[in-house]
């Protein structure tokens, strides 16, 4: 009897010893079917560039700001929605459009875009809400690698993307159904002036360009304002600059340039005043400006450094307005510009007693008739 009960309790422990080793085996193997398919799915999720063969345009899906955040009031006159487009570089850019409250047919069409550091929410969104009222379809866009357009690393800049970034808005505009693709022109204010230049060199779809208050940002970024650095300066500029990339690699992280202060010193130059007046108060503050806050990624402008604007710029053959205010420190600029535009569909206005910054928002001082009768003219 005891015999019995002692092979009975031995045949339970090794049925109840299989089922765990039964378990265990189990688990393991799934385990291992676990860790080899996410093995797979990593295997998956590596990009083989080599093999890729489509050329599709892909619009990323991103977050955009349903607020009304800009730093002037929405007008009742005027229909606003948030779009996004791409550009040729696959980054994806946000846009806030326009468009007359009410209107009929197709409808001339401008892109606009800047200051140089600015966000939509700013002169370049004031522009285009105006140019709306009287009777255009307008998209304000942030450039690549700023505000709530994509592109990484953020706060770059780059001559040849930022004229695809006009380009990709020509795109754009051109496919609407409501938008006549033979009346699209583009608005550029402060340095986006220069690269509003610049692509009409490029885009024969551009029927009209105005470039506000202008900068030639190769210019400035190469030899200062008022031209006042010299080779030697240019070299010690060019080593600081490749030591800082290092400097990065090396840390794995880019370093923000700096923004504007909080204040201007007591000496300092009227044009820095200014700048502080409008990116550092109510007045233009923004979140997403870069030159409200830290200012551009410390390596951004290597390739400002190392070319210059308007080589092509006397081939321009569409119209185009140059506007600068008379007392602005950037003047020259537009002067330059000018001498190099030939046709009879060129112009320089100049605004008496204005100052760089009264073009950006400054509602007594903007021709925005002059601008309306501009492009209409130029549409026709």
């Amino acid at each position: 009897m005891k015999k019995q009960i002692f092979l009975t309790v031995i045949s339970a422990m090794l049925a109840l010893s299989a089922t765990a080793c039964a378990t265990q085996t189990q688990a393991t193997t799934q385990q291992t079917t676990t860790e080899n398919n996410t093995s797979k799915l990593e295997e998956t999720n590596v990009i083989h560039y080599g093999e890729i063969k489509d050329r599709t345009i892909h619009i990323e899906e991103i977050a955009m700001t349903e607020e009304w955040d800009k730093v002037f009031p929405l007008s009742d006159e005027v229909n606003h929605k948030k779009v996004t487009f791409t550009n040729h570089f696959g980054i994806t850019l946000a846009a806030d459009m326009y468009e007359p409250k009410e209107y009929t047919g197709k409808l001339p069409a401008i892109a606009v875009c800047g200051p140089f550091g600015a966000v939509k929410e700013q002169s370049s969104g004031l522009y285009a809400q105006e140019m709306a009222k009287k009777g255009f379809l307008t998209i304000a866009f942030d450039p690549s690698f700023t505000g709530e357009s994509g592109g990484y690393p953020r706060v770059f800049n780059s001559p040849d993307i930022n004229v695809e970034d006009y380009q990709a808005a020509i795109d754009f505009l051109s496919t609407q159904e409501n938008v006549d693709p033979e009346k699209v022109g583009i608005i550029g204010i402060c340095g986006w002036g220069g690269m509003a230049v610049q692509t009409a060199a490029l885009d024969t779809r551009i029927k009209a360009t105005a470039a506000i208050t202008m900068y030639d940002m190769s210019r400035n970024t190469a030899l200062g304002y008022f031209d006042s650095i010299d080779e030697n300066g240019r070299y010690e500029a060019r080593v600081a600059y490749n030591n800082q990339r290092t400097e990065a690699y090396k840390n794995g992280t880019y370093t923000a340039g700096g923004g504007l202060p909080e204040q201007a010193p007591e000496n300092a130059p009227q044009y820095l005043k200014d700048y502080i007046d409008y990116y550092k108060t109510e007045r233009g503050y923004h979140t997403r400006c870069g030159n409200s806050n830290d200012g551009w990624t410390a390596t951004a402008n290597g390739s400002l450094m190392n070319m210059r604007l308007f080589e092509y710029a006397p081939e321009i053959r569409s119209a185009v307005l140059l506007v600068h205010g008379e007392k602005a420190h950037s003047l020259m600029y537009s002067q330059e510009a000018y001498k190099l535009l030939k046709g009879d569909n060129k112009e320089l206005m100049i605004i008496p007693g204005a100052s760089h910054i009264d073009l950006y928002d400054q509602m007594d001082v903007i021709p925005f008739d002059k601008l309306e009768t501009f492009f209409k003219n130029a549409f026709q």
